[in-house]
């Protein structure tokens, strides 16, 4: 009896991710979900740029790389020039939130049928750990060296609430992946913006409160941490839209 065994739609080769990042275990829920719902075969998914840049080394369905920022762009194509295809963008929160949030955006006011998974580590990761769109005030990168200054900067942007506004989208959900808990409720989040799709309903996004240990200057455990002290109290996890659940109720 097989116990544990890795997902067939995850390649089977080693990841460049810094140890305590936690795209891999990310990596490891979407391919799950492919898996379990018999998708893989017409699944395409798009890596933009920043640490996911090579998702496409790690999936075992078709990949596209989109230019930065541009991923629900081409999904958007993808998907509109088969609708049979199912089609996932995977990005970070320097690449969604920055110079791709008019892309993310409009793609949710037209409530495309694709679903996108935001990861949202609150740092620019792959270009050294400048301060992003999503890094909290106060908090201390390269481009921030004595804190986010609010007056300055302006405040961190909050996608999920942002695009619930919106009565487009379909679906819109903020979870982690720090403990076995969240991580649970993660893999939920994910197939039902991947069931979304399937069924025709529209624009899902799971946003993913996930760890930086190298940018962040910390150990993989006070990561972890931090993510329960610091970016939970500021981005609350939990559904920020379900038009299905609005519907039933």
């Amino acid at each position: 009896m097989v116990v544990f065994d890795k997902p067939h739609a995850l390649a089977d080769v080693p990841m460049h991710y810094c140890p305590g990042c936690t795209h891999g275990i990310v990596h490891r829920l979407v391919a799950e979900v492919i898996d379990e719902l018999g998708i893989e075969g017409r699944t395409i998914g798009i890596a933009p740029v920043g640490c996911s840049v090579m998702a496409y080394d790690y999936f075992n369905c078709d990949m596209i790389e989109a230019a930065h920022g541009r991923a629900p762009a081409v999904a958007t194509g993808v998907k509109r020039s088969d609708p049979n295809n199912i089609v996932f963008t995977y990005q970070g929160d320097g690449d969604l939130a920055s110079i791709g949030m008019a892309e993310t955006v409009h793609s949710a006011a037209r409530n495309e049928n694709i679903t996108i998974i935001f990861i949202n580590n609150a740092i620019y990761g792959m270009t050294g750990g400048q301060m992003a769109p999503t890094s909290l005030p106060g908090q201390v990168t390269q481009t921030s060296p004595y804190g986010r200054d609010v007056e300055a900067c302006g405040f961190p942007i909050k996608v999920c609430e942002m695009l619930s506004q919106l009565d487009g989208a379909e679906y819109l959900e903020r979870v982690a992946v720090n403990n076995v808990k969240n991580v649970k409720n993660a893999k939920k989040a994910i197939k039902k913006a991947f069931e979304n799709q399937v069924n025709g309903k529209g624009f899902s996004l799971v946003e993913v409160v996930s760890s930086c240990p190298t940018n962040w200057g910390m150990t993989p455990s006070q990561a972890l941490k931090w993510i329960d002290e610091k970016m939970i109290p500021y981005y609350p996890l939990g559904v920020y839209k379900d038009r299905s659940a609005e519907k039933e109720d």
